[in-house]
């Protein structure tokens, strides 16, 4: 698939689903059943890499933090645990939509300390500034201007205060030890359709370069592989129900194409009949702070 950017952000209420991207806590990958044995679940195998990001970067107790982007509050309820009822997380988000959500969503899960507004990341300042920490994830490949952006983020941070950022990238993706030709076929239907919605498709080797640009001093930078097998799986075919409307309306695929009923099923008969493993994600994060 060829790696683009252009202008015009999608809807940020529509894209929450992202390619290997999806709202909610954590769910561990096996399960036991009646008779001891672990039995294998489809589950998210993104979440936990931004909270291993959050904890490399340094969060801790007592911080004010910048959630930039935060839309329903995936990443603002990691930082609220570990930042704690002593320290102050702030969202911000250009969708009210989405702010609503989160903020039902703190209430519901009892952070108190959680304080979201409707904005952009070019205004982030106004909300609070200077903080302890900023962090986002899969934000900036939405922006017009990635570098505008990170420059803004870093005016919010003290001196010496903490950077997180974690982008997808779809430059090494779909990948596998074999034929996976379905697993192929749905990987590129979700990224030509951010693409076609002006997603910049390479933005997780872009990081590095725009963090330096804008100033920070890298502490650590990484890529991680979301790696799929029959028993190891990720929620893909949620996702592309989450975002099917988009895929049809982009001109992707069809409906009928797509067959969303029965694409888990599919999906999980291939990794099963081959044995292959089937590298669906991959996200790139970079921490340190600001000079």
């Amino acid at each position: 698939m060829r790696t683009t950017r252009t202008r015009g952000p999608a809807d940020r209420a529509e894209r929450r689903a992202l390619p290997g991207d999806r709202e909610g806590s954590y769910v561990d990958p096996m399960t036991t059943n009646a008779e001891g044995a672990h039995a294998p679940v489809v589950c998210d195998r993104v979440g936990p890499l931004m909270e291993r990001l959050l904890r490399d970067a340094g969060l801790t107790t007592g911080m004010r933090v910048l959630d930039a982007g935060c839309g329903r509050g995936d990443v603002s309820s990691m930082v609220a645990r570990l930042v704690g009822p002593t320290g102050l997380v702030v969202g911000i988000d250009r969708d009210a939509g989405a702010i609503e959500a989160a903020r039902e969503r703190m209430r519901a899960e009892g952070h108190a300390s959680v304080e979201l507004f409707v904005g952009d990341l070019l205004s982030a300042r106004s909300h609070g500034a200077p903080f302890d920490a900023v962090v986002e994830r899969r934000v900036l490949m939405y922006q017009p201007d990635g570098a505008a952006a990170v420059r803004a983020l870093a005016e919010c941070l003290r001196p010496g205060g903490i950077f997180a950022f974690q982008e997808a990238d779809a430059t090494m993706i779909p990948a596998s030890s074999g034929a996976t030709p379905l697993h192929d076929r749905v990987i590129r239907w979700a990224w030509q359709t951010v693409a076609r919605e002006g997603a910049c498709t390479s933005m997780g080797l872009l990081l590095p370069g725009l963090l330096e640009a804008a100033g920070l001093a890298l502490e650590g930078i990484r890529a991680e592989a979301v790696v799929q097998t029959a028993s190891h799986r990720h929620v893909t075919a949620s996702i592309v129900r989450a975002i099917l409307p988009r895929i049809v309306a982009r001109g992707i695929a069809t409906e009928a194409e797509v067959d969303v009923e029965t694409l888990d099923a599919r999906l999980e008969h291939e990794l099963r009949a081959t044995g292959q493993a089937f590298v669906s994600d991959v996200a790139i994060s970079a921490w340190g702070r600001r000079r």
